[in-house]
């Protein structure tokens, strides 16, 4: 179930909301536990009771770790807790790719291929699985103390706003709004405008840019030219940024709505003049899940420079790896942990001493390069477009110019996506009211830009809407993941 879909806004959410705020706070959790069993329901069908029986799994074994906190099994514990998660990952996500590479080295060897049969993949997993992994190690570290009461052990693990693609978020976060949490007016409505413009992120931009992204990158490798590779790349760069942010504030919105509160999840990580900075800004709760879970406790930076070195290698490495069972995900990887390592080599310093435009340019000429290698489904493929985009590709014959897949709608797209990947539009705002309160504006003039904000939103709600209702290309990427 789509958080853009018809079902979710106008008949799961809406019931959701009156059966929650009935009078009484003592079934909320409930309430929201059955909502969200619910939820995977729609879309993971029988994956649902392997989800159940892994959070029955992680329940168990936390409350083991915390009882023989200091006594010697514990580690053991933790480590069968933690492996577990593990070993379901690895059957589900990286089963066939394993199988298929060992299977092409088989052919080579000219020995009999590995059968295994084709395992789908259970929506969400590895958002859940570092949630699950997470929470038994901050048990064992005492940063948080076991949950005891199963439905909230449960809803941490479960609750659906963030269930699917995140933000990735720590059990000691939200340990004591699991178990008591106010909603009040303000929050309500903060929750509200949050959902509205990520709906927005999403509906308007997303799936509009997406159309020549997707077509592009579907074409023969063969007919691309300059303007072909040029024109993919800006628009996927543009997909997948308004794509998981706008997931990432609808979740954080639905959360407030609840009386949760979400970290954030980006920063405008276009805006970013280094490769550390653009990490630093996208996908924060992901970043800093490696970072807490593996980069520190491998020694961080804090052990010799050849060190540092390999530990971000192997990060990045294995943040491509969760992103997708495929070498061209692994490649994407290892090519910011590479860049990473260049810059902190002494490209970082180089970096602070030219003028911001160009560092800026650099930091979006490697991003926009990595996604190539993110969206092509080969290496092959990957490496034509950067040939292309490289000016070196004349391409063969084809109907369709680049000039072809943009129409008056997608150009102001593209325009409005640029604009509305940097600050500048929040910053104007901001000055705005700073400017009125200032100059103490009457309440009259307050009032006017409180109910203009309000219009803008219900616009925003309701060209979404039209727009769902069109049925227009609707999916989401991190769902994949």
């Amino acid at each position: 179930m789509l958080f853009t879909e018809p079902t979710f806004l106008f008949l799961f959410l809406p019931a959701l909301l009156g059966l929650y705020f009935l009078p009484g706070r003592a079934h909320r959790n409930g309430v929201l536990l059955g909502a969200s069993i619910v939820f995977y329901l729609a879309g993971g069908r029988w994956f649902t009771f392997l989800m159940l029986g892994s959070i029955a799994f992680t329940y168990r074994i936390a409350i083991a770790i915390d009882r023989r906190h200091g006594q010697p099994g514990a580690p053991r514990l933790l480590a069968v807790a933690v492996g577990v998660n593990l070993l379901v990952l690895g059957v589900f996500k990286y089963a066939n790719f394993f199988a298929d590479n060992v299977n092409a080295l088989a052919l080579v060897l000219g020995v009999h291929p590995v059968v295994v049969p084709r395992v789908l993949l259970p929506i969400g997993i590895s958002f859940f699985t570092f949630h699950a992994i997470s929470y038994v190690v901050d048990v064992a570290r005492r940063d948080a103390d076991a949950q005891k009461h199963p439905v909230h052990a449960a809803l941490y693990l479960l609750l659906f706003p963030q269930l699917i693609a995140g933000p990735i978020i720590r059990y000691h976060d939200i340990a004591d709004q699991l178990a008591t949490r106010l909603v009040g007016r303000e929050d309500f409505a903060l929750g509200i405008q949050r959902f509205i413009i990520g709906l927005a992120k999403k509906v308007l931009i997303a799936n509009v840019v997406a159309i020549p992204a997707d077509r592009i990158f579907a074409m023969p490798v063969d007919q691309l030219t300059a303007a072909h590779a040029w024109l993919g790349v800006v628009s996927y760069t543009l997909q997948i940024y308004f794509d998981f942010s706008g997931y990432s504030d609808m979740a954080i919105g639905l959360g407030r709505m609840f009386g949760f509160r979400f970290p954030e999840n980006f920063n405008y990580p276009y805006i970013a003049a280094s490769i550390q900075e653009f990490w630093h800004r996208w996908h924060i709760t992901l970043s800093t899940w490696f970072r807490d879970y593996l980069y520190i406790p491998m020694g961080g930076s804090r052990v010799a420079p050849w060190k540092v070195y390999r530990n971000l290698v192997i990060v990045f490495f294995l943040c491509g790896l969760w992103h997708g069972a495929s070498w061209t995900f692994v490649v994407w990887g290892l090519y910011h942990g590479a860049f990473l390592v260049i810059e902190r080599l002494g490209l970082a310093r180089r970096l602070r001493s030219v003028s911001p435009p160009i560092a800026h340019a650099y930091a979006l000429l490697v991003v926009m390069v990595g996604w190539v290698f993110f969206r092509a489904d080969t290496f092959g493929q990957a490496l034509a477009f950067l040939k292309a985009m490289s000016g070196f590709a004349t391409g063969a014959p084809t109907a369709y110019s680049a000039a072809f897949y943009l129409d008056r709608e997608t150009l102001l797209v593209l325009a409005c996506g640029i604009i509305g990947s940097t600050p500048l539009l929040p910053l104007a705002i901001r000055r705005a009211q700073e400017r009125l309160a200032a100059e103490g504006t009457p309440d009259v003039m307050q009032w006017s830009a409180g109910f203009a904000t309000t219009a803008a939103l219900m616009a925003l709600l309701l060209a979404s809407i039209l727009f769902i209702a069109a049925g227009t290309y609707n999916p989401f990427i991190y769902f994949r993941f």
